[in-house]
């Protein structure tokens, strides 16, 4: 029996055995929790920091965050744990905490036979992966808000997602699951154990025997072959219409992108870049952008992009940022521009704190209602806009009397519109007769007008807590798009993050923090938080030619194999030396929302080598390559960060060093010429004849990379091998096109 079928069947007996039946003590007196019901009361949860847990403190149920505490008193009370994992700005969470966890009679089941843990996934992103592996493997699907529940030594023995208070259409209800699973404890204990046993043996297999080889062999060299097979998978799943991939609800996956980009500059395939461009330019024309504000939403839960959840997360904003500047990069098309610099825009009002981190997301939710802050009626938009100006908007982005927006829960339009656009600015300009640069004013005043409209409405809830790990994107991120866009405002705002992540998330030995709120640091940096620091580190070296930030890359990369580095059998793991184990230790290669800190660590680890020299990380870049390589299978398009660095690996890569002084003219042209260009499979240094002393610490190889004839010049080298200097901005780039053909 497999050890789905083996769960359900255990709850399905659970289920038939029935609730005892019992006096309600709320027909006689108030119960105890529907006093505690209220914003009077507080519980465990009000001393926390994270924003999801605080949305819990005043819930009659008796939270406790995760931690000792929590585990002791289950084993002494001899009661199972009731562990629910979501996060802030999760429209399904805020449901089932209306429906359930605010409801005194819930309250009052899992008080009398369960231990509650309340977790936040963003903080503790390595219980979450445990944990929905464990519900993936017992159930075949997953997401949040994540219900387990395990023995007090952590052992799972039955998992689920959302579930309503009350049984309804075939979907199990707390006030039914709870007594049931409470009856199962009392009387079907053993068999409790053994399925939690069970599990655990599923997921060692699972974690040992997933991504890296269980006895640590290496297979072979993983080759163009892996490439291909990314290619072919995305091409099958793509939607040559709407763009993204697949038919129904469809999430925006940036690195698949990326990937895409650097398969049609490697192959020349056409259908590649073409696969980018039509998703990139229909998701900025479609209702996941906010056309208003900027920034782009969670998903879209339609194939069109039109309907989306409306959550904001900075990871999302970090990742379409790249993919934007990339896809102008590779076209020079400025329909990717003006999304780019609206993702910036968004991130740099919206999202950045005094601290100058960035904040993690906004809500999908305000006044109770998802969607209720972006939402336009006809009328809105004519009582804030003059008549023309008004006709035009209202055209520009399809806002219609009957509204394209329905009601969650009748299904009705309501009059309100998501705004999105069905043809591009270009046509929209022919069809009025009209210059581009006209339509573009006169759809500026209205946007401008609307915003600030909008921003008088009540806002989503801002989850303002800074996570090391996807601060690290957005830092790569905005040094990217600062340095293709010339423009120093994302730079600057680039290295203002870097500088408070590294003086304030780091601890007295200058390891990596997790989590900051409120002025506290806490929680110890994961394989993530490393891996997409190095990252952007590297890239806001690119984009400053600051040796300082070469330097600290490398520290942390240090850290990295100290801290996480599987040394008998390769690869990372996702928690480092002496951090609690929970289960197992785990490792990920997989791309979901967010890369794996893994894939990351690897396309680091041969650009690290590039810049520096220093072969022994190519060396063990090609060690995680031979490790994981048997992983991607024919799931490569899953693997699309892993490509990247594969892509980078396989080459023809070469490294760029410019030798001048920073602020000369020669110096400058030089490298505007090599920052206009297109290169996934170069590394830009600047040896500054002012000061190398600093980068020739990190990367020697420069010290005899000089000027020559009085003048900045360009060393292209390929392979170990370097073409001649030049001082021709012509004759480099050349050099570079060569040594990078295929």
């Amino acid at each position: 029996m497999s050890l789905a079928l083996w769960a359900l069947t255990v709850f399905i007996l659970s289920l038939k055995c029935g609730p005892k039946k019992k006096d309600n003590p709320m027909q006689a007196e108030v119960s105890t929790e529907k006093k505690r019901a209220g914003k009077d009361f507080s519980n465990r949860l009000t001393a926390e920091k994270s924003p999801y847990l605080q949305q819990h403190q005043h819930n009659p149920v008796d939270w406790y965050p995760w931690g000792p505490e929590a585990f002791e008193r289950a084993r002494e009370e001899d009661k199972p744990i009731f562990l629910s994992i979501g996060y802030s700005t999760c429209h399904w969470c805020h449901v089932m905490a209306h429906e359930s966890f605010e409801d005194a009679d819930v309250a009052r089941l899992l008080n009398r036979a369960f231990v509650s843990i309340k977790v936040d996934r963003e903080e503790r992103p390595d219980v979450d992966h445990v944990y929905m592996n464990v519900c993936q493997l017992m159930t075949r699907g997953g997401g949040w808000p994540l219900t387990i529940i395990m023995t007090p030594d952590k052992k799972p023995f039955f998992a689920g997602t959302y579930f309503p208070k009350n049984s309804r259409f075939g979907r199990v209800g707390m006030m039914e699951l709870l007594p049931s699973i409470e009856k199962s404890w009392q009387e079907k204990r053993a068999e409790l154990e053994d399925l939690s046993r069970r599990v655990v043996e599923g997921l060692r297999r699972l974690e040992e025997g997933g991504d890296p080889s269980p006895l640590g062999k290496e297979a072979a060299p993983v080759g163009e072959e892996a490439l291909n097979r990314g290619f072919v998978e995305l091409a099958s799943a793509f939607d040559g219409e709407h763009g993204g991939f697949g038919r129904g609800m469809k999430f925006p996956m940036p690195h698949q992108l990326l990937f895409l980009l650097r398969y049609s500059s490697r192959t020349g395939n056409d259908n590649a870049l073409q696969m980018v461009r039509t998703s990139l330019s229909k998701m900025a024309a479609g209702g996941i952008f906010d056309h208003l504000g900027y920034g782009f939403h969670r998903y879209s839960t339609d194939p069109e992009w039109l309907v989306p959840h409306f959550e904001k997360m900075l990871y999302d904003q970090a990742l379409l940022l790249l993919a934007y500047t990339e896809g102008f990069e590779a076209t020079g098309e400025q329909e990717f521009a003006i999304p780019a610099r609206g993702i910036a825009e968004y991130v740099l009002r919206d999202l950045t704190g005094p601290e100058k981190g960035f904040y993690s997301a906004e809500d999908a939710d305000s006044e109770g209602e998802e969607g209720k802050f972006y939402l336009w009626s006809q009328q809105q938009i004519r009582q804030h806009l003059d008549p023309e100006a008004a006709e035009l908007f209202l055209s520009v982005f399809n806002v219609r009397e009957q509204g394209n927006y329905r009601d969650e829960a009748s299904g009705e339009t309501t009059g309100r519109n998501i705004l999105h656009r069905t043809r591009t600015l270009d046509e929209l300009a022919r069809e009025r007769g009209i210059d581009r640069g006209e339509l573009d004013s006169m759809l500026a005043r209205g946007r401008d007008a609307l915003f600030r409209v909008r921003e008088d409405r009540a806002r989503p809830l801002l989850d303002d807590k800074i996570l090391t790990d996807w601060n690290g994107l957005m830092i790569g991120a905005l040094a990217k798009a600062g340095r293709v866009f010339r423009e120093p405002r994302y730079r600057e705002a680039a290295l203002e993050a870097a500088r408070f992540v590294l003086s304030s998330l780091t601890d007295k030995k200058g390891k990596l923090l997790h989590r900051y709120r409120e002025g506290e640091s806490a929680i110890a940096g994961q394989l993530d938080d490393y891996a997409f620091m190095i990252f952007g580190l590297i890239e806001l070296y690119q984009a400053t030619f600051d040796p300082r930030h070469l330097q600290e890359a490398m520290r942390l990369n240090a850290l990295v194999f100290e801290e996480f580095h599987d040394k008998e059998k390769g690869g990372f793991y996702l928690t480092g030396t002496g951090q609690e184990e929970i289960l197992v230790r785990s490792r990920d290669l997989y791309d979901g929302a967010i890369p794996s800190g893994s894939s990351v660590q690897f396309y680091n680890l041969l650009r690290l080598s590039r810049l520096t020299g220093d072969l022994s990380l190519e060396t063990a870049a090609e060690r995680l390559g031979r490790i994981y390589g048997g992983s991607i299978g024919t799931g490569a398009s899953s693997h699309a960060m892993f490509l990247l660095g594969l892509d980078f690996a396989l080459g023809p890569s070469v490294e760029v060093v410019i030798s001048g002084r920073r602020d000369a003219p020669d110096t400058k042209a030089l490298l505007d010429v090599v920052e206009s260009s297109y290169l996934p499979r170069a590394v830009l240094l600047l040896r500054d004849s002012d000061g190398y002393g600093e980068l020739a610490r990190v990367a020697p190889f420069v010290e005899l990379q000089t000027p020559r004839g009085g003048r900045a010049t360009a060393y292209v080298c390929k392979g170990g091998a370097c073409s001649s200097p030049t001082n021709s901005a012509e004759k480099m780039i050349e050099s570079i096109k060569q040594a990078t053909k295929k």
